[in-house]
C-alpha cells in the first residue's frame, strides 16, 4: 500500500488529508472519506485502508482545518468533548461541498487515479449529510454515496440533504442503527419518503439491534461486529458496481 499525508489549498486555508491506495494495479477510482465528529485519526485511517485495499484511491480530509490542524477526541478522559461539539457545529454542508472541490483537484492531477472518472464518497455520523450533499452538488462525478448512521439528513433547512435527492444521479445508500437518538425513526421516515418522491436510486437499511456508532471497533459495547461486517459488504458492493468499468 502507498500512503501519504498531504496538504490541499482551499478557499479558506490549507486542508490536510490522508491518502491511501494499492501499490500496484492502478489507475484507481477515487473515494472521498469524510470523517466523523471525533476527528481525523488512526481508526479512520484503518477504515480508509480497508476500502483502498480493494482497488481505490481513498482521500480522508481533516474537515476541521479552518480551526485546528489536528483535533482528535479524548475518548479515554473525555476532556475535549465540548471542543468537538463546537467544531462540529461550526461546519455546514456548504463548507464541505466547497472543500470537496479541493479533493477533486487532487485526484484529477494524480497519475494513479482514473482520469475524470466516477467517484464515491461516504460519511459517518456528522458526515452522513455531507456525503449526500456532495452527491447532489457534483452529480456528474459522484456515482456512489453512503451515509452511515448519519445525523441531520432531514431537517427544516433549505440545504437539508433530503431536499436535494432529485439532483443526485448516482446511487445512495443510507445505513441506520435501530436505536439512535441522533437519527430518530421519524427523521428516517422522512428520508425514505424523499427517496421515493425524488426517484433517486437509493435505499435505507436498518441494522437490527444496533446503536449509533456500531461500525467503529473502538466503541466498546456499541461496536457490533456482525453489523459492522454487513456494512462493509454493502460499501464494497456499492462502490464496485458504480465506480468500476464505467
Amino acid at each position: 500500500m502507498i500512503e501519504a499525508e498531504i496538504l490541499l489549498p482551499t478557499a479558506d486555508g490549507t486542508m490536510s488529508a490522508f491518502t491511501t491506495q494499492p501499490d500496484e494495479g492502478g489507475p484507481f477510482p477515487a473515494v472521498f472519506f469524510y470523517m466523523d465528529a471525533p476527528g481525523k485519526r488512526e481508526e479512520l485511517h484503518d477504515m480508509a485502508r480497508r476500502i483502498a485495499t480493494t482497488g481505490y484511491h481513498v482521500v480522508l480530509p481533516n474537515l476541521y482545518y479552518r480551526t485546528t490542524p489536528d483535533f482528535v477526541l479524548d475518548f479515554e478522559g473525555d476532556s475535549n468533548r465540548d471542543e468537538m461539539y463546537e467544531l462540529m457545529y461550526g461546519l455546514s454542508n456548504r463548507m464541505v461541498i466547497d472543500d470537496t472541490a479541493a479533493l477533486f483537484a487532487h485526484i484529477d492531477a494524480h497519475p494513479d487515479v482514473v482520469s475524470d472518472g466516477p467517484v464515491g464518497c461516504l460519511g459517518y455520523c456528522m458526515s452522513g449529510p455531507f456525503a449526500l450533499s456532495v452527491a447532489a452538488a457534483f452529480p456528474d462525478r459522484i456515482r456512489a454515496a453512503a451515509s452511515l448512521y448519519g445525523v441531520r439528513l432531514a431537517v427544516d433547512a433549505d440545504d437539508s440533504p433530503h431536499r436535494a435527492f432529485g439532483a443526485v444521479t448516482g446511487e445512495i445508500y443510507i445505513a441506520c442503527a435501530e436505536t439512535d437518538s441522533y437519527a430518530p425513526p421519524e427523521m428516517v421516515a422522512e428520508v425514505e419518503a424523499a427517496i421515493v418522491s425524488s426517484g433517486v436510486n437509493g435505499r435505507v437499511e436498518w441494522y437490527p439491534g444496533t446503536h449509533h456508532g456500531f461500525a467503529f471497533p473502538t466503541r466498546g459495547s456499541v461496536f457490533d461486529k456482525a453489523a459492522a461486517e454487513t456494512h462493509w459488504s454493502r460499501l464494497h458492493a456499492l462502490f464496485d458496481r458504480n465506480l468500476r468499468n464505467r
